[in-house]
C-alpha cells in the first residue's frame, strides 16, 4: 500500500492534470477485504493517536476537498470513526459569515487549527477561496480589495499572491509543529451523476440534494482547471496534496487511512518517558493504594 502514497501524492513543483489520475483505481485490492483492511488501518490510527495525544509536541490537520458528492463526509465518518473524539475537532466550512468577510480569507481558518496532541478534520478549508471563487469571482467583490471593484479586476497575480499566502501559511503552521495532509477526493462526472440521481430517488437522501448541485456541475471544467492549479502551486513537502480515486468509496476510505497512518507514523511518536522521580512519585502512589 505504501506505493499508493508515491502514487496519489502530487510533487512539490509538479503540474497536475486530473485527467492523468484514475478515478476507478483499486489496486489489487478487492471489494470483500475493504471492512478488514479498513479496520486494521484504524486500529492503527487509534493507538497512533493516543501517543499524539499524551506527548502533545504535534497537531494534525487534515483538508478534505472535492466535487460535490464525491464521499468527503462518508469518509471523515468511516475512517476517522476509530479514534477517541476527545482529541479530534471537525469543522465544516460553508459560505463566509459577514463577521469573517471582515478578516482576511486565512483567519476563520486560523482560528480552527487544532492545538498540539490534537487532529484537526476541515471539511472544505481554505482552498474554497481559491476554487469556488476562482470559479465565481464575483464572491472575491464582497472581500472588498481595494482597487477591485468588478470581476474583471481580478487578474492572474491576485491567485498568484493567494496561492503564495496558503503556502507560507502551511509552512508556518507546519514549523510550529502541524503536519498538513490535504486530501482531494477525486470523482468522475459520470459517478457524480449516479450520486445525484440515488439522492434524488432515496427519500432518505433527498436531504442531501440540492437543484444548485446541477448549477455548479454545469461548470465542472472551470472546476477542474480551479483544482489543477491551486494543487499545481500548493502541494508542498511539508503540506502535500493527496489525489483519491473516489468513485469507489470503500476503496477511496482505505486509501485516505493510510496516507493518515503514514504521516502519522512518520513522527516517530511515542508515549511519555517517566523520569526517575516521577517514577518514584508513582510506586509512593502504588503503596498508598494498596494500604487502604
Amino acid at each position: 500500500m505504501d506505493s499508493w502514497i508515491k502514487k496519489f501524492r502530487v510533487a512539490e513543483g509538479a503540474h497536475v492534470s486530473l485527467a492523468e489520475h484514475a478515478t476507478d483505481f483499486t489496486g489489487d485490492i478487492e471489494k470483500e477485504d475493504a471492512v478488514t483492511l479498513l479496520n486494521d488501518l484504524k486500529l492503527r490510527m487509534s493507538g497512533l493517536q493516543e501517543k499524539l495525544y499524551a506527548g502533545g509536541k504535534y497537531s494534525l490537520l487534515l483538508i478534505f476537498q472535492a466535487m460535490d458528492a464525491a464521499g468527503k463526509d462518508s469518509t471523515i465518518m468511516h475512517v476517522m470513526s476509530g479514534i477517541n473524539p476527545q482529541g479530534c475537532q471537525v469543522y465544516s466550512f460553508k459560505q463566509p459569515s459577514l463577521e469573517e468577510s471582515k478578516h482576511d480569507f486565512l483567519w476563520r481558518h486560523n482560528n480552527a487549527l487544532p492545538g498540539k496532541g490534537s487532529i484537526g478534520i476541515h471539511n472544505r478549508s481554505h482552498y474554497e477561496s481559491v476554487l469556488v471563487t476562482r470559479v465565481h469571482p464575483e464572491f472575491v467583490l464582497k472581500e472588498n480589495h481595494e482597487g477591485i471593484n468588478k470581476a474583471a479586476d481580478i487578474k492572474a497575480g491576485f491567485w498568484k499572491r493567494r496561492y503564495q499566502s496558503i503556502v507560507n501559511f502551511e509552512k508556518h503552521i507546519s514549523r510550529n509543529g502541524t503536519v498538513v495532509v490535504k486530501f482531494f477526493l477525486h470523482v468522475s462526472k459520470a459517478e457524480q451523476k449516479e450520486r445525484f440521481l440515488d439522492r434524488i430517488a432515496d427519500p432518505l437522501k433527498n436531504w442531501k440534494f440540492s437543484a444548485a448541485d446541477l448549477v455548479e456541475r454545469e461548470r465542472w471544467d472551470d472546476y477542474m482547471d480551479a483544482y489543477e492549479r491551486a494543487m499545481s502551486a500548493t502541494s508542498t513537502s511539508h503540506a502535500p496534496w493527496y489525489v483519491i480515486p473516489a468513485d469507489k468509496k470503500w476503496f477511496a476510505r482505505i486509501a485516505v487511512a493510510r496516507c493518515i497512518v503514514n504521516a502519522l507514523e512518520s513522527l516517530d511518536l511515542e508515549l511519555p518517558k517517566l523520569t526517575g522521580e516521577a517514577t518514584a512519585e508513582l510506586e509512593r502512589c502504588r503503596e498508598q493504594l494498596l494500604k487502604e
